[in-house]
This record gives structure tokens, sequence and C-alpha cells, in this order.
């Protein structure tokens, strides 16, 4: 049986990890993304953390809530989100929702993060344009995705990178492997991990959920998820009825 085709039940061996850090450019963006197999990561013992690069100050669709309390709400709800999988520990860096680009101070801020949390795996945006999906490449998205890898490497693990960031008693730190969201028709199918989900494919739907300002008005919320995590699963061979969520795994060694 090949990786594509094998379940949670059969291969845990991405589990078999001590600590892994998921980097994202807004609240909700893990939840929708991630957030199943975040819950089966933490269901085995892997300790998790969330580190959003912006508050989403710019999102909600309610115009009687000011502008100055939205940054709140989402961090809330992230913070109920990612309870619902598990997750205790979430950095929020505060950068301007919408605005996000490839500086050297939000690589420095992400390498901070990567070498305070000391991960095994760091889990980020895909840093290119999909130019079959407008809605899956949000300029923030590819923005943290890039900055993310450049953090990876060679940020964070070179002790001579931002010197500062020794001098606050952070020291270099080598990610293991990178887990990029998502799986498009060009990536090679074996680089690609599929994590099923079936399993904790309700407390994905709570987290969306804790994110009220985004979901609520989202009737059909729980049946586009499906939809997705079932097309993800019969594109990688699992049996029918199954739910996966896709990553393309980079070995950063």
């Amino acid at each position: 049986m090949t990786d594509e085709g094998r379940t949670a039940a059969d291969d845990r061996s991405h589990t078999r990890i001590d600590r892994a850090l998921v980097i994202a450019a807004h609240p909700d963006d893990i939840d929708f993304s991630c957030s199943g197999t975040v819950a089966v990561w933490t269901d085995a013992g892997v300790e998790v953390t969330y580190c959003l690069v912006t508050d989403g100050d710019a999102g909600g669709f309610d115009r009687d809530v000011p502008r100055s309390a939205i940054a709140g709400i989402r961090q809330d709800e992230q913070r109920a989100a990612a309870a619902a999988v598990g997750v205790s520990d979430l950095v929020f860096l505060g950068y301007p929702d919408g605005r996000l680009t490839v500086t050297l101070e939000l690589r420095r801020d992400l390498a901070r993060v990567i070498r305070r949390v000391r991960p095994d795996r760091v889990v980020v945006q895909r840093p290119v344009r999909d130019l079959d999906s407008m809605y899956g490449s949000h300029p923030d998205h590819t923005a943290t995705g890039e900055a993310a890898l450049c953090a990876v490497y060679p940020d964070a693990r070179n002790p001579f990178a931002f010197p500062e960031l020794a001098d606050e008693g952070f020291e270099a730190h080598s990610a293991g492997e990178v887990w990029v969201l998502g799986a498009v028709a060009a990536d090679d199918p074996a680089t690609l991990r599929h994590v099923d989900i079936t399993d904790t494919f309700d407390r994905k739907i709570t987290a969306l959920r804790a994110h009220v300002s985004q979901t609520a008005h989202m009737t059909e919320l729980e049946d586009m998820m499906a939809r997705w995590a079932g097309s993800g699963a019969k594109r990688a061979g699992f049996p029918r009825g199954r739910l996966v969520e896709s990553f393309r795994v980079l070995d950063t060694r």
C-alpha cells in the first residue's frame, strides 16, 4: 500500500514528533486548512503552537462592530478554536491584515518564534499563487508562506542571522521538516502526506464555528468542508467515506 492510500490507523509516523509549529496569516486560516490534522497530532501527544501573523483586523462582515474591536474579537475566537483541537500556546504577531509583505522584520519575528518553540515540524501556507484558485491565493497567505520558509531556512538555524535574537536568549534551531498546506496537481506524489481526519472532523467544525465573526453566516459550512476533505481523500486513494487534509512535505535537514 502506498503512503497516499494509508489511513491514520495504518500509519501514525506523522505523529512521531514532540513539537509542531503552525504559521498562518489570519485567525481561521489554520482551522479551514488543517485543524483536523492538528487534533490528530495533539491526541497523539504532540505539543502544537499556533503563530498568527495578523489579528485579522480587516475581516468580518458586521459594519456595526467598530474596526478597533475586530482584532481582539478575532484573537478570542482563535483561542477558542485552538482549544477545540487541543492547542493552548498561541502567538499573535500583530502585523496589519491585508498589507503583508516579505520583510526582514517579519522573517526575524518568525525566526524568533521558531527558536522559542524549537519545533520538529513547521507547517506553512503555500508561498506561491495558485492560478486555479484566486480564493486560495490571498496575498497575505503567500507572503506568510514565503517569510515562514525564509525563517526556517536560513534565519532560524543560522546563529549569525539576526544576532539580536541570540542576545534575547533565542539560540539557533533547525526544524527537521516543513509541511506546506494543501496539495496541487503539479506536486510530486512522493512529497505528499495525507492525514486522515475522519475521527477529528467534528472538532474541526467546532473550531471553525468558534470564528463567529467569519462563519456565522455560512449555513453550509460543514457540508463544504466535508466535500473538500472527501475530494482530497478520493484523489489520495483513501477508502470511500474517509476525510483527509493534504500537505506537501519538505525535508529541511
